[in-house]
């Protein structure tokens, strides 16, 4: 069984993650393949300089992540360009890890994707567990993570799925604003959900 973890911007999705992983259960991140599928050699960041030039690259050769992210944030069109190159590879590396997870023999595995219903990746998990944060404090946290002020922590919130909807596709909710506490109790509730129905014939 596949559990499809997702969460909006600082909603504490890898913190999470890892108390599941204390359990015995593994994960993959969509971040790190994300990242993966554009390093140097890779097709995909051939793709993206043969468009954008060497204003998106490091001096050694690596992607701008931050130069990449000006020009698509700012340009719809671009975003869904580079969507269209990226997403198709992330899909493919995704399947590979989590076939190796699943062949270790846990009673079911992680996939921890930022965007499991924007990018469609939700199509590939049995069951969607949102960690959710009120915005207020997700822009407090994101705010004194990344250095930015909250004008722009507002506006990254902003642009991404909206609450509500996130909460609409949910199998199950991890309401993440309390203590670590908390936290860990639900994620251990969560754990006795998953081995039971991962159990099932």
């Amino acid at each position: 069984m596949i559990v499809g973890l997702t969460g909006g911007i600082a909603s504490g999705k890898s913190t999470v993650a890892r108390a599941f992983a204390a359990l015995g259960v593994p994960w993959v991140d969509a971040d790190d393949v994300a990242r993966e599928v554009v390093e140097p050699g890779e097709p995909a960041l051939a793709e993206i300089a043969a468009r954008h030039g060497t204003r998106v690259l490091n001096d050694d050769g690596g992607l701008n992540r931050r130069a990449l992210r000006e020009i698509v944030f700012n340009d719809p069109d671009e975003r869904r360009w580079l969507e269209s190159v990226t997403h198709p590879r992330i899909r493919t590396r995704l399947l590979e890890h989590l076939a190796r997870l699943q062949a270790g023999g846990a009673p079911y595995v992680l996939l921890v994707s930022p965007l499991l219903f924007e990018s469609g990746q939700s199509a590939m998990v049995d069951r969607c567990l949102v960690i959710d944060v009120p915005e207020t404090l997700q822009i407090e946290r994101t705010a004194a993570r990344d250095d930015v002020d909250a004008a722009q922590a507002r506006a990254i919130v902003a642009a991404q799925m909206p609450r509500e909807a996130r909460l609409a596709w949910a199998d199950e909710v991890l309401d993440n604003s309390g203590d670590e506490a908390a936290m860990r109790r639900r994620v251990a509730e969560l754990d006795r959900l998953y081995r039971a129905m991962a159990s099932k014939p």
